[in-house]
């Protein structure tokens, strides 16, 4: 799978998820440090093909990321000889009754809940291993947090209990000492959570047509492999997209009100390279990964209600580049008055982001990865 050695979240959680008796694990991950396959190798390691019910469960918040690591499961499990993954996804109609045969199940918590108290078709009291992923999304999620809860109160005393969260602030670390019995914990300091492998740039801008100038200047002088832009709303998704096809760029579009099916299809052809470029609100931000994306472009930075830097979803933005300590790209445009939240976000990764003249070509054509 491409892995000479393990990274340093592996190095940390590898030993303690493999052990025997098996330990529990609250972590602290950023996306693109492969936790997904660290955890998968644990629940590989307790499977027993021999017997047909489900062994293993993962939480995760979106369909996207549910899928995203059963594919990392069915490849590290090629090997594993009748090991299958079933996702308890919403859409996935499966009828009440029917026997459930597969021994890993990934899903979010919603469908997982009524799988298991409904419609009976999980034996929670079976699980060996349980896994909840990206738990600082978890809480953010309307409703997600209360049945994670209710799904992990009925799992057995000796069940293997794995918590990841790229961001620990206090409402996630009381969430997962809650979920967690007895764990070992993996902390990152604060200053590791920067993306030191990342380089920021920010564009002075006085609208978004300016905006969309500094960005076309940006794209034609850089080669890019691929990139993702984030806007604030739907609105400036949608003008950003219908302005670049215009200009005859590839670019796709995807927002809070696809199905299912449309998103994920969107996300397959973006990362089998039909597009160049995605243009998303903040529903992209955690998860999605694509080897390719060098540049990330945050077309509006993102806030909180307050109006204030929203800094975790700054940095599960840029994180889509510079995976696996590859080089990578992020471009912020701003308006002049939004440059003091530029500075909190500089500040509190303690990073630095250059200002880059949008009409300087020489300036832009320097920066390589």
């Amino acid at each position: 799978m491409g892995f000479n050695r393990p990274s340093k979240i592996q190095e940390m959680a590898l030993p303690m998820m493999l052990a025997h008796p098996p330990q529990n694990l609250i972590a602290q991950s950023q996306s693109g440090t492969g936790k997904t396959a660290a955890f998968v190798l644990a629940m590989l390691s307790r499977v027993n093909t021999l017997e047909l019910f489900p062994q293993c469960l993962c939480l995760a918040p979106t369909y996207e990321l549910a899928l995203q690591t059963g594919r990392v499961v069915e490849r590290m499990g090629k090997f594993c000889v009748d090991v299958q993954v079933m996702y308890a996804i919403r859409g996935n109609h499966i009828p009440r009754g029917t026997d459930v045969t597969k021994q890993i199940i990934i899903g979010t918590p919603g469908t997982v809940l009524d799988w298991c108290f409904k419609r009976k078709l999980i034996d929670l009291t079976k699980i060996r291993v349980f896994v909840l992923d990206e738990a600082d999304v978890m809480i953010d999620t309307q409703g997600f947090s209360d049945q994670s809860i209710r799904i992990q109160r009925a799992l057995p005393s000796e069940c293997q209990m794995l918590l990841f969260s790229a961001t620990f602030e206090d409402s996630v670390w009381q969430f997962a000492e809650r979920i967690i019995p007895d764990p070992n914990v993996i902390k990152l300091r604060k200053e590791e959570l920067t993306l030191n492998n990342i380089r920021q740039y920010y564009v002075l801008c006085e609208n978004r047509k300016d905006k969309y100038q500094a960005l076309c200047n940006i794209y034609g002088g850089i080669t890019i492999g691929q990139a993702i832009i984030f806007c604030q709303t739907r609105r400036n998704a949608k003008w950003l997209t219908v302005e670049m096809m215009q200009d005859g760029h590839q670019v796709s579009l995807l927002s809070g009100e696809l199905t299912v099916d449309q998103r994920a299809s969107i996300i397959q052809r973006f990362r089998d390279g039909k597009e160049k470029v995605l243009i998303t609100t903040n529903v992209c931000a955690r998860g999605i990964d694509v080897k390719q994306v060098t540049i990330v472009v945050n077309f509006d930075l993102p806030v909180n209600q307050a109006e204030e830097p929203d800094y975790e979803t700054y940095l599960h933005r840029i994180g889509r580049t510079g995976r696996f300590g590859k080089k990578g790209l992020a471009f912020n445009m701003i308006e002049v008055d939004k440059l003091p939240l530029l500075m909190k976000i500089q500040d509190h990764f303690n990073s630095s982001i250059k200002q880059l003249d949008p009409e300087d070509m020489d300036e832009i054509e320097k920066i390589e990865y």
